[in-house]
């Protein structure tokens, strides 16, 4: 059998090369990728700016995927074949404190992730552990499932948000992570769902994805929502958000702003009596989150695709990612 597969070298330096399809060893699946996502964790990668432990080249990048499990390895129930999946990337260790708590992306013995330290989906085929899997239902949209690796994300900010019905909630940022945002919230029933954005690009997408109202940052913005989800990345937006929370409310960060970015001011979270909770990555019980929502029909995630591009476009890919307007970007093997 031949396949291909996406190389990077290093910084700035790609390659398309011959791929074989790998044997799953045991407990592994073969999966034939149908699409992997970009998002910004690929720019870091291909610019060079990944913290050290985070990146190991030359590496096939690629953590945000969908496919079909077509092999499985000794130990791997064969009723997986032929269904359509999703994955996990952290590759914890599973018997660490955190991982036996189930929080994952927590994991003591370092971090390891498929596209960045492990081989990922910007080729034919990925192998990994069957136990990282999340089978989708039958008919499931295979370019719409690309999405579920941010919208895991998301979910575990939802959870962790615990919106209750009648709540008044709002979501700051627009980008892919800010739009499944405001489907969760608005599965949620609130009372009220604020979408802030810079700009108005996507006011009415966000409208039409649940959101009771619109606003850009720079707008006169209301101080007494119950819970704010943050899905900017930026200390800017961080701070918009817990200014939008009412005495006592919840924010829940997901961004990762620059280093050495300035940070929230003690004093108001004191004052106000915030209380805030941090996303990084997805442990599973928000994977199945996710998955059970996709499979029920409560994120449209294929209107967030706005470019889908052919596996050696990745140079491309990376830059179309980055103009004004640009969703989601998929390449395709």
């Amino acid at each position: 059998m031949t396949g291909r597969a996406l190389v990077l070298d290093g910084p700035g330096a790609c390659r398309l090369t011959d791929a074989p399809p790998a044997a799953p060893g045991p407990g592994e699946v073969r999966v034939a990728v149908h699409a992997s996502g970009i998002c910004g964790s690929d720019r870091e990668l291909w610019e060079g700016h990944r913290p050290d432990g985070y990146a190991r080249y030359p590496v096939i990048p690629g953590h945000e995927w969908s496919g079909t499990v077509e092999a499985v390895g000794a130990g791997v129930p064969e009723a997986l074949l032929g269904r359509k999946t999703v994955g996990e990337g952290f590759r914890n260790c599973q018997v660490c404190a955190r991982c036996h708590a189930g929080e994952t992306t927590l994991c003591t013995a370092g971090y390891e992730e498929t596209g960045f330290t492990w081989p990922g989906a910007m080729a034919d085929t990925l192998v990994l552990p069957a136990r990282l899997l999340h089978p989708l239902a039958d008919g499931a949209d295979l370019t719409a499932a690309a999405l579920l690796e941010p919208a895991a994300c998301v979910a575990a900010a939802a959870l962790k948000a615990e919106a209750r019905p009648g709540d008044r909630v709002a979501v700051v940022g627009t980008g892919t992570l800010g739009m499944i945002a405001v489907q969760f919230l608005a599965a949620t029933s609130p009372a009220e769902l604020l979408a802030v954005g810079r700009g108005r690009e996507r006011e009415k997408l966000a409208l039409d994805f649940g959101a009771t109202s619109f606003r850009t940052a720079d707008e006169p913005l209301p101080d007494d929502f119950d819970v704010v989800i943050e899905a900017a990345g930026s200390a800017d937006a961080a701070r918009t958000s817990l200014g939008l929370l009412r005495r006592g409310g919840r924010l829940v960060l997901t961004g990762l702003p620059a280093a050495g970015a300035a940070g929230l001011d003690p004093t108001g979270l004191v004052v106000r009596q915030a209380e805030v909770r941090t996303v990084f990555g997805a442990p599973p019980a928000a994977w199945a989150h996710a998955v059970r929502a996709f499979d029920a029909g409560l994120l449209d995630l294929l209107p967030l695709v706005t470019h889908r591009l052919p596996l050696d476009a990745f140079a491309e890919a990376i830059e179309t990612a980055g103009r004004p307007g640009a969703g989601k970007v998929l390449l395709h093997p």
